[in-house]
């Protein structure tokens, strides 16, 4: 008679074969502390969604906060779903296959939990489909909101051939069959992906390039985009990938096994840092072309851009210099980036870097008097803004939580733990 283990989780079954996991008491009690960050959440929105965007901080002159600022950095930070599965279905880079289902199911959090916060902003969201039924054709943020919603179909569709991979549902020959076409349509699929997330991430930049009344913001034209359009192009392939790194890791963290080799991380900081040294020759010649030429036109100086703390030139050092330059050589470094420590430092910065040049060039840039009568205002978010913020994060930890227990999302797991389990 078989003998039976009382410490095996009761749904064992379910895992991917030849892995374990954490018992399930353990399991509940991690779901239901990020089940309890997602009410707060779903409270705020309430709210919100009751009372209007009077309960938040959110005003006149601050219509974009909290929300757009951390919207346009996930989106950048989540590029490296549409940039790794570039590199792995169309440019056949093979390790990246080690890494690419996480890619993928962090792109989709990334991009579903931006629209939960961008219902949020607009204030009516009963309105919502206008943006698709009355496009305003003359403006960026309609492609952005097309290509953000097909976008986010396309990672739908390729999430899809791991959930039908599940044990259980993989017995069934309709659903095993499904997955192993979509498997073979990939290359499609992740190049229609990479296509509308290299436009809806430009057109978020140019949105900001267009506003010939901010300063701050403003960018001449090449060709027909400001040149804002590709800065945030090459920011994004920049950055997805470290963030996508830094996931592997803190995963890694929590559940105690190695999931990702770290050949196949190294490769993922020296494809970023080749892309953000890319991108701070053109940072810098963006900076250098508003010091020197655009505020200058506008009748300023370089100075009047900045204000106090909140907004001081600090943030422009940080950005440029600590999150910028010293990543970019961490990562391209072979050494440095062989010693995990200083990637997944490098791999923090690069991501805060973004982060920031988000945060300045939707907070500071309004923040900023655009009329001589004006004067410098300063904007916190308020509860009602970061409650639903970490409902994002809760829910995005959660799907990748209930995502590693019952999919195979990490093909080198069973390899790097020891071999199968018996």
């Amino acid at each position: 008679m078989e003998e039976k283990n009382y410490n095996r989780p009761i749904d064992a079954h379910l895992f991917p074969e030849g892995t374990t996991r954490c018992s399930f008491t353990q399991f509940t009690i991690w779901m239901t502390f990020l089940t309890i960050v997602q009410l707060w959440g779903l409270y705020a929105m309430y709210n919100i969604f009751r009372y209007g965007l009077g309960v938040t901080h959110l005003d006149d002159y601050f219509g974009f906060g909290l929300w757009i600022a951390i919207d346009l950095a996930v989106i950048a930070l989540g590029a490296g779903a549409f940039f790794t599965g570039f590199l792995r279905y169309i440019l056949n880079i093979d390790p990246l296959k080690n890494i690419i289902n996480l890619a993928v199911i962090f792109g989709f959090i990334c991009y579903t939990g931006a629209t939960v916060l961008l219902i949020l902003d607009i204030g009516q969201p009963l309105r919502a489909w206008f943006s698709y039924w009355h496009p305003n054709v003359h403006s960026m943020l309609t492609e952005v909101i097309f290509c953000i919603t097909a976008y986010s179909i396309v990672l739908m569709i390729e999430y899809i051939p791991m959930l039908f991979e599940q044990r259980q549902l993989n017995r069934i020959p309709i659903l095993r069959h499904i997955a192993h076409n979509l498997h073979v349509t990939m290359p499609l699929f992740a190049g229609i992906g990479a296509f509308l997330s290299t436009f809806h991430q430009g057109s978020l930049g140019g949105m900001y390039g267009v506003l010939i009344g901010r300063p701050y913001v403003f960018r001449d034209a090449f060709f027909i985009w400001p040149w804002t359009f590709f800065l945030f192009i090459l920011s994004a392939a920049a950055s997805g990938p470290t963030l996508t790194v830094l996931i592997a890791a803190i995963m890694e963290k929590f559940t105690g096994k190695k999931l990702v080799s770290h050949d196949v991380k190294a490769l993922m900081g020296k494809i970023a840092g080749t892309m953000l040294l890319v991108y701070l020759i053109f940072k810098f010649m963006d900076t250098a072309a508003w010091i020197w030429s655009i505020a200058p036109r506008a009748g300023l100086t370089f100075d009047q851009f900045f204000y106090g703390w909140i907004y001081g030139k600090w943030l422009l050092f940080t950005e440029l210099i600590i999150c910028g330059i010293v990543p970019c050589y961490m990562l391209l470094n072979k050494n440095m980036r062989a010693n995990p420590t200083l990637l997944y430092t490098a791999a923090i910065l690069n991501c805060t870097g973004i982060t920031i040049n988000r945060y300045v060039l939707t907070v500071q840039n309004l923040a900023m008097p655009s009329m001589p009568f004006d004067q410098w205002v300063t904007y916190t978010p308020n509860w009602a803004e970061w409650a639903p913020t970490f409902l994002v994060i809760a829910y995005g930890a959660s799907l990748l939580s209930l995502s590693y227990r019952y999919l195979p999302v990490f093909p080198q797991e069973i390899e790097l733990n020891g071999g199968p389990v018996k």
